[in-house]
């Protein structure tokens, strides 16, 4: 960040730094930081204040802010701007607003910046592991084909990380030594990484194909690099069904996440609801808010002999 908000922030004082998940950078406008529960804006001297009394980032901070981000070449970040966001070391993601440029239908690029968001990276380590024995079939070694269901912001990406970081290290025992395990990171965010090197920990015999649309990178893994387990967030549109189907065909074990708050709900979802229908899943475990966020409020077994089964109450990571 530009050295003056970064003197803000370091003279704010009547918040807590482990709660904040975003800084809003927006030119002309108050300096902003939130957390889950509430948002705080600076002053010019890092006091908490009033919208009105805020510290409003100008033109030269908008333009120092975005050196720093793209390290002064834009341009070699063209990629990502289309995408609306650039990761940054730390696997923290700088999403940026302004003006679309658009040709044939499609945004190529942004320019014009008048709004930046870092949106601060944490891994929970151990989010998964109380359940981990949910998704192993230990007899057979092998995980089972899974799906995480969340709302926007439930946690559903946190713990699956942590379930690939799991999978892939084993516990250490004669029972689980681990998997080779591959991650498909389209949007960057299961992994954090940074010019291709994960600035998360998902295992230590996972790969990661960074920035790679799902379908296409499920095939190119499973071509390339023998893994016994697929990982991949926010499944949903028919070419990521087709690619999850011949994942499977191969032997290969898929676990990914979709946006939902019930199975119900997902088989609203005419992609989602073949999977389902055609019992591809074998486990799902619902994630929501009811004692915070990251609650695990149901793990079912979908298993065509079994019934779905729910965890003993609700619990919270």
């Amino acid at each position: 960040m530009p050295q003056k908000i970064r003197n803000l922030l370091d003279g704010a004082a009547r918040f807590s730094w482990n709660d904040v998940e975003e800084i809003r950078l927006r030119l002309g406008r108050p300096l902003a930081l939130h957390s889950r529960r509430e948002s705080f804006f600076l002053s010019g001297s890092g006091e908490v204040v009033a919208a009105a009394d805020a510290y409003r980032p100008d033109g030269a901070d908008m333009e120092r802010a975005l050196q720093l981000i793209s390290s002064s070449s834009l341009y070699a970040f063209s990629e990502e701007l289309r995408n609306g966001y650039i990761t940054i070391p730390g696997g923290h993601r700088v999403g940026l607003c302004g003006q679309a440029v658009v040709q044939d239908g499609q945004i190529v690029r942004l320019k014009h910046i008048t709004g930046l968001n870092y949106r601060i990276a944490r891994q929970i380590r151990g989010a998964a592991r109380p359940y981990l024995q949910h998704f192993l079939d230990y007899r057979r070694r092998r995980v089972y084909h899974s799906l995480l269901i969340a709302p926007p912001g439930g946690g559903k990406t946190t713990f699956l990380r942590d379930l690939a970081r799991c999978l892939s290290d084993g516990d250490g025992e004669r029972s689980f030594t681990g998997f080779k395990v591959a991650v498909v990171d389209e949007r960057s965010e299961i992994a954090g990484s940074f010019r291709g090197e994960p600035q998360l920990d998902v295992g230590e015999c996972t790969d990661v194909l960074d920035a790679c649309p799902k379908a296409g990178g499920m095939m190119m893994l499973l071509r390339s690099m023998g893994p016994e387990v697929i990982v991949t967030d926010e499944i949903g549109r028919s070419e990521d069904v087709a690619a999850i189907e011949e994942v499977i065909r191969a032997g290969v074990t898929v676990v990914a996440t979709a946006h939902g708050s019930s199975i119900a709900e997902l088989r609203a979802r005419p992609a989602l609801r073949r999977l389902l229908d055609d019992g591809v899943f074998e486990r799902a475990l619902i994630l929501g808010w009811s004692r915070g966020a990251g609650t695990v409020e149901q793990l079912c077994h979908l298993d065509r002999d079994s019934a779905p089964a729910a965890l003993r109450g609700k619990e919270q990571r």
